[in-house]
This record gives C-alpha cells, sequence and structure tokens, in this order.
C-alpha cells in the first residue's frame, strides 16, 4: 500500500515538472507573437506618417524580435 501512495506521488511530481517545463517556452513564444505583432504595427503607422521606413524582411525581423524597441532604433536609425 505505502509503495503505491509513493508511486502516486512521484507520478504527480513528474507530470506537474512535465508542465511546469512545456509552460516556459509556450509563454516565451506568447510573448514574441505579442511584441512581434506590436512591432509589425508600429511600423506600418510609422511608415503611414511619412517616417520614410522601408519595410524589408531584416526590418520587420527586428521589429518582430525586439518589438517596440526594435522600431524606435530602426526610426532612430533612418
Amino acid at each position: 500500500m505505502l509503495e503505491l501512495i509513493v508511486a502516486f506521488a512521484v507520478g504527480v511530481l513528474v507530470l506537474c515538472l512535465l508542465a511546469k517545463l512545456i509552460s516556459l517556452p509556450l509563454k516565451l513564444a506568447w510573448k514574441l507573437v505579442t511584441n512581434s505583432l506590436a512591432g509589425a504595427i508600429l511600423l506600418w503607422v510609422a511608415d503611414l506618417f511619412g517616417a520614410g521606413i522601408e519595410i524589408t524582411f531584416l526590418k520587420a525581423l527586428i521589429a518582430g524580435v525586439f518589438g517596440i524597441p526594435g522600431v524606435i532604433v530602426l526610426l532612430v536609425l533612418r
């Protein structure tokens, strides 16, 4: 009986650790997606107001990875 309880406790602990390991990359991916969306929208809006930024793959990648600070850097470096 004690072995069954210990096995159950170990199983629950392993499941909790796996859930934690899986949730961390998902949180990071979600943050990257939201920053990418915000950066792309800001890049597009800056282009609408005549910032003169040509939207290329590299600039979109910078805005996507770094988000709003990346767009600000692209505006300053223009």
